[in-house]
């Protein structure tokens, strides 16, 4: 038997614990929900789809829009109480916070769970990263807060900016704000799920735009803004002149009116039941300042820090040194044993030992 031949079924075996840890560990982190928070266990038959018909068939289109990735529901038990959760994640915290803001009602109560939180009664919905949860108690208690938050902190978050949820809603004025209003779109189908006077064709989606709407009370009843983002304002100030047209047309068939105006690369409209006093004064509240960016990171990565970096080469000098180590171990203590079995039939062979040599000295040298 031949020395590689004694190896094939180490490095077999060896290649097959690699290939199960490498399995199980894509297994953990494909995981949107834990087994286990706040004393919280989850019961098996957990569900698990990357169809977003399966999230929610009647916004399957929406979800789709917003970057759908996967959706996995399950129930947990807790002593006699129980849980269902059903959580959706998508590409980036801007996909996250559109779903949320689809499911999200006026009347809820604002919640401090994860980035954005509100309940109404034993049900509770919150945004963490680029994962939407919808949490089903079946009753609420004190600590179901607590617990929540908790379950927040150990969802898998995306990495840098991708968790980073959009700039636009820091643009919303307060005064006379209805809470959970918010509508957000990033396409024509979610864009018709938030009810805006103009078609999604006057928007234009293919230039990158992003739509946000919410409700302001005002004394005739209730009011909308909305907001359009475009990359640059030179975009943003054509699109003002198609929707101004656009809605010219419309008003010529007694289809309402609005008004309308562009700060640097976002269009501020108000629409809905408003006095001209209260148009203006929400108009001039939108002001936007180049010099204000929401969305960058503020922290360091595990990508980006070189110190982490560092470590991992070093790490990774330790684990090619170590593996040298145990076959070098290996292959001596399996000579030693070789030798002590079969002297001088697979190492030290007498033969082996036998060396050729020339002699090249000068013999003239050596005759004077």
């Amino acid at each position: 038997m031949s020395i590689p031949a004694l190896y094939m079924p180490l490095c077999t075996r060896l290649f097959a614990l690699i290939v199960s840890l490498a399995s199980a560990a894509l297994a953990t982190d494909s995981a949107v929900l834990p087994k286990a928070f706040a004393g919280w266990q989850q019961e098996p038959a957990a569900r698990t789809s990357t169809n977003p018909a399966d999230a929610d068939a009647g916004n399957a289109a929406v979800l789709k829009e917003y970057g759908f990735t996967d959706f996995q529901s399950a129930n947990y038990a807790k002593g006699d109480r129980k849980l269902s959760i059903r959580a959706a994640r998508f590409d980036d915290a801007t996909g996250a916070y559109g779903a949320y803001t689809l499911y999200s009602q006026p009347g809820m109560r604002t919640e401090e769970i994860g980035r954005h939180g509100e309940s109404a009664g034993d049900r509770v919905l919150f945004m963490q990263g680029n994962i939407v949860v919808e949490a089903k108690f079946d009753y609420v208690n004190a600590m179901s807060a607590a617990e929540l938050r908790e379950l927040a902190e150990d969802l898998p978050q995306p990495a840098g900016n991708l968790g980073q949820p959009p700039s636009l809603a820091h643009w919303l004025p307060q005064p006379a704000f209805i809470e959970h209003s918010v509508k957000f779109a990033v396409g024509p189908k979610s864009y018709n799920q938030v009810g805006s006077p103009f078609p999604a064709s006057a928007v234009d989606f293919s230039k990158s735009a992003e739509v946000l709407t919410a409700l302001y009370k005002s004394d005739e009843g209730e009011a909308k803004l909305t907001l359009i983002s475009y990359p640059t304002p030179q975009i943003a100030g054509t699109q003002l002149r198609n929707i101004e047209q656009n809605h010219a047309n419309l008003e010529a068939t007694g289809s309402g009116s609005f008004s309308i105006k562009r700060t640097g690369p976002l269009l501020v409209i108000v629409s809905g039941q408003a006095s001209q006093s209260e148009t203006r004064s929400l108009l001039a509240s939108v002001n936007y300042e180049a010099d204000i960016t929401y969305n960058e990171p503020t922290f360091l990565s595990r990508k980006d820090n070189i110190g982490n970096l560092i470590i991992a080469v070093f790490g990774l000098i330790g684990l090619i040194l170590a593996v040298a180590l145990a076959f070098g171990i290996a292959y001596g203590g399996l000579r030693v044993v070789l030798n002590k079995l079969y002297p001088h039939r697979f190492f030290d062979r007498p033969e082996d030992a036998n060396v050729i040599t020339l002699n090249l000295r000068d013999e003239s040298s050596k005759s004077r």
